[in-house]
């Protein structure tokens, strides 16, 4: 089993003690968050299911994928990765350069997690039509992948068209993971799809299991890829031996909170590393 940390759970002032902990005891990966801008009108920010904002206007964003490039300066095996990334917000030049950017810099640990998103205020802001989010994301994995792969590449399609560009340089993985975040059955389509794997959103053992047994079932419809990683959010886990489970069931990462206050983290990360044994050796394998 391999542990990611969620560097978007802690204040931003912690990400790079948080991060240079987890590259040095053995973490396999750490993850950000991402919006590209919040309105102020609150009622375009209702999370799905409640009936409160899902945000607050005055939480500092950054710029993900920029962000861990500095971290990919200070750390030299843990894995960087969004959890997840608006993809579809930019034209697709915009995020293929930014995560071939951070793979180049980073020696190849770069993890592409991207997301349709459920707020329609940055789209609404940004000029983009929120309806077509899903389908344009689709598309935008697509186009990147031949960026990150073809010597030139020519697009006409519904929502981006360009003439033949060259894309250079190439990201250092032979193929940079994309993962698609989300649960709907879109989301779950996109990711058995097109993708390198699927992250989840918080859950348990028990709560997680329909969930992966949908996706095994449209992996199946669309044909089984290799490699296909599943990474869980799984902030309540208790034991090694809970991992375990968590491992029976497919899951090959998990993103793990073992603090309860932020300024405890580093040290909860320590006795993490220790209750689970890991290995700084072996961090980023």
């Amino acid at each position: 089993m391999r542990f990611g940390v969620p560097l978007g759970l802690l204040h931003p002032a912690a990400w790079k003690d948080v991060a240079v902990a987890a590259d040095e005891l053995g973490f396999e990966s750490v993850w950000l968050p991402e919006h590209l801008v919040f309105t102020t009108d609150l009622s375009l920010a209702i999370y799905p299911g409640t009936d409160r904002p899902g945000i607050s206007p005055t939480t500092p964003l950054f710029d993900a994928p920029a962000y861990l490039c500095w971290l990919a300066a200070l750390t030299s095996r843990v894995r960087l990765g969004t959890a997840v990334h608006l993809y579809a917000l930019r034209h697709p030049f915009v995020s293929a350069r930014a995560f071939a950017t951070l793979d180049v810099v980073s020696g190849g640990r770069a993890i592409c997690g991207v997301g349709a998103g459920w707020y329609p205020g940055e789209w609404a802001a940004s000029g983009q039509d929120f309806a077509t989010r899903g389908p344009r994301l689709d598309e935008a994995i697509e186009v990147t992948r031949r960026l990150w792969s073809e010597p030139a590449v020519a697009h006409d399609g519904r929502f981006f068209s360009f003439p033949e560009v060259a894309f250079e340089p190439k990201p250092v993985q032979e193929r940079l993971p994309i993962l698609a975040g989300g649960e709907s059955p879109a989301a779950l389509r996109r990711a058995a799809r097109l993708c390198d794997g699927w992250i989840s959103m918080p859950h348990t053992l028990e709560s997680v299991r329909p969930l992966l047994d949908r996706l095994a079932a449209l992996r199946e419809a669309h044909g089984s890829r290799e490699p296909f990683s599943v990474t869980a959010h799984a902030y309540a886990l208790e034991s090694p031996e809970e991992a375990g489970a968590w491992e029976a069931l497919g899951v090959d990462r998990m993103i793990v909170r073992p603090w309860a206050r932020g300024r405890d983290a580093v040290r909860a990360l320590t006795g993490f590393a220790d209750r689970y044994g890991l290995d700084g050796r072996d961090a980023g394998r």
